[in-house]
Formats: structure tokens, sequence, C-alpha cells
């Protein structure tokens, strides 16, 4: 016998001793009895959204009380096609890998397998990581267990037509989600943009002491003004109140001699000199002089609410502007 003939009968003997094997794997065994082993999957972490040639990633451990081991040569083997009903379902397996570890009373195996998709549809397709049959040896027997299969959604890769998508409703389809991250960020910069807006605006407008700096004189005087009644007492009254405010903020009295004095202390109110020299004008007049000139115009009392708006638009530092005489 030449040496070829030699290694290729080695190579036969090889082959069928393997063949003989998996025969042997593959004969109808019994279940093995409960609670002998325990079974954790770590399947993939969502079941919709593959395509053709698409790999999915599954891990078997088993703890298996003693004396029972696993019997390795029934662990699936590489390239081997599952079959449904007698016709390949498209799941192939492309490696497979595995580790042992060593108790005092159970056996730890973890078994690694990775499945690539090899079918494809004109619409989504239900498909399956295939159920397993691994056996188990202990007692002078052999035993098997099933691994219960997992189910997930192919998609085709194209589609043929005009697609309603009122009509393509599958079951098999997930909803298709957006990412929101950024509409969301730009949602909070808008609302705090907006919080900061509302706040300016109800300090330049607001009549009540929500803030800082608005419950000074002038702005307490504003609200009192509003409730008095249109008539010459009310005028009166709306002209002392003035006047208290005037004070309140100098802690003296102000009148027209020294005012300047006023406004060298406060100089926010020098925008509205003017105003405040018509002002004590109409306080003349109506005090002391009902013929005394002034610019106020014919209805006073309504002067005198824009009046103190602006002074307490001075008092908060912010820029009034001159009332217009008519």
């Amino acid at each position: 016998m030449t040496i070829k003939n030699f290694y290729t009968a080695i190579s036969a003997f090889l082959m069928m001793l393997s063949l003989s094997q998996a025969w042997a794997d593959d004969t109808t065994s019994p279940d093995i009895p409960d609670g002998i082993v325990k079974l954790t999957t770590v399947d993939p972490d969502h079941d919709v959204g593959y395509t053709v040639g698409d790999t999915l990633d599954r891990t078997l451990v088993f703890e298996v009380k003693k004396p029972y081991v696993l019997v390795k040569t029934t662990l699936p083997i590489v390239g081997y096609e599952h079959r449904f009903k007698g016709q390949v379902s498209g799941i192939e397996l492309k490696s497979i890998t595995h580790t042992e570890e060593v108790g005092s009373d159970t056996n730890t195996y973890v078994v690694n397998l990775t499945y690539q998709i090899f079918t494809n549809n004109v619409v989504a397709k239900a498909v399956f990581l295939p159920a397993e049959k691994i056996k188990f040896s202990g007692n002078g027997k052999i035993y098997q267990y099933r691994v219960p299969e997992w189910g997930f959604r192919v998609s085709p890769i194209a589609i043929f037509g005009s697609v309603k998508i009122e009509q393509d409703m599958s079951p098999l389809r997930r909803p298709l989600l957006i990412d929101s991250t950024q509409d969301k960020q730009q949602l909070k910069y808008y609302s705090i943009l907006l919080a900061i807006g509302l706040t300016g605006l109800l300090y330049i407008l607001g009549a009540r002491a929500w803030l800082p700096m608005m419950g000074k004189p002038f702005a307490r005087a504003m609200r009192d003004i509003r409730k008095l009644p249109k008539d010459s007492a009310g005028l009166q009254q709306a002209v002392g109140r003035i006047h208290q405010s005037f004070n309140s903020t100098a802690g003296v009295s102000v009148f027209s001699d020294n005012l300047d004095m006023f406004l060298a202390k406060n100089p926010g109110f020098t925008a509205i000199k003017p105003d405040i020299e018509r002002f004590f004008a109409l306080s003349r007049q109506v005090y002391f002089d009902t013929q005394a000139p002034t610019e106020i115009g014919s209805d006073p009392l309504q002067w005198l609410l824009k009046f103190v708006r602006s002074c307490r638009d001075c008092e908060r530092g912010l820029k009034p502007s001159l009332i217009a005489v008519h």
C-alpha cells in the first residue's frame, strides 16, 4: 500500500467514525428529568428590522446538576441550514463557541451561537432561530433537552410597485420611530427663552410686587390711582399720591425748587424731567391757583396715569419715554 492510499484509508475511517458518532447522537433519547437543567437564554434585543445577510447572536447558559454532563457532539453544527416542514428556513448557523465551568454541585456551560439570514421576501416574513436538541449524559444514560425557538421578522430589501401606507399595516412591522432628541433640546431652550421673556414682560408691565423692585413707591401709587374716581376729588388724591411717592423716594419733600437735587440723587428720573416739571405745574393749579397754566391737556387724570407709569419705569431702572403733550 502506498503512503497516499494509506492516508486516504485513514481519512475515510475518520469520516465514517464521525458519521457514526453523529448518527448515534441523532438517535431519539428520553427527555432529561425536571430540575436537572436550568436554561438561561440571551436573545437579540429586538425582533424586527432584519434583512437578508444580517447576523443574530444568541447565548445559551446551561446550569446542569452533577453527575449529568453535556454531550458536546450534540451541539449544533456550523453550516447546518435548519428546515421547517421539509423546507429550508433560510437561517444558517455561522459560528459556535462554548465554555465550561465546573462547580461543586453543578456544571455550567455557556454556548454562544451566531446565525445568519439567507431568506428574503417581498413582505415582512416571520422566521425563527431554530429550536435545538442538546443531549446530556448521566447515570449511564443519554437524555435530551429542547432549547426553545426564538421568533423574529425579516424585512424585504425592496418592495415592488407603489405602497399605500394605510393598507400596509402589517402586524409584523413596528412603528417607525423618529429621533426627537434634537427637538426636545430645542423645545427646552425655547421654553427657557419664553420664561425669561415672560418674566421680563411681567417686570416691565406688572403692577404687583411679585419681583424685586416692583413694590417701590411709584408702583404702589400707580395701583392706587387706577382706583380713584374720575372727578376733581380723584384728581386731587392722585396728585397728592404722586407727591408722597416723590417724597418717599427722596427721603425729603420734593418741590419744583429742589427738583435738581432730587434728580442728582435719582439720575434715573432725568429722562422725564420735563414731565416732572409739568406735574408740579399741575399740582400748583390743583391746590393753589386754578388759573395757573399747564401743558397737560383736557384729561389731567389720564395724563397722571401715564406720568406715574413713567415714574415707575424710572424707579425700576427701565428707560421711559416722554409723554406726548396735546
